[in-house]
């Protein structure tokens, strides 16, 4: 092999290994931006759920007494 193409096999070899670098703090990334957004969905649906479990006891109450007024009303008709 030429002195040139010594060169430019080692430029090449430069370079590849540059781009794994780059390929791997890319995949990397993405691990923890997955990771984070899945953290968040999470933390959103159990609040929700959360909170759907807190405000149930009222809901039910306020059914009830929409039922117990829809009752009363019906009666006097």
């Amino acid at each position: 092999m030429s002195p040139e193409q010594i060169e430019l096999l080692k430029r090449a070899v430069a370079l590849s290994e540059e781009n794994n670098d780059i390929l791997r703090s890319m995949q990397r990334s993405q691990r923890i931006t997955r990771f984070i957004r899945i953290v968040y969905w999470v933390v959103i649906i159990g609040s929700t759920i959360g909170a759907f479990y807190l405000i149930q006891p009222y809901i039910d109450s306020l059914k009830d007494a929409y039922g117990s007024a829809s009752d009363i009303i019906n009666g006097f008709q």
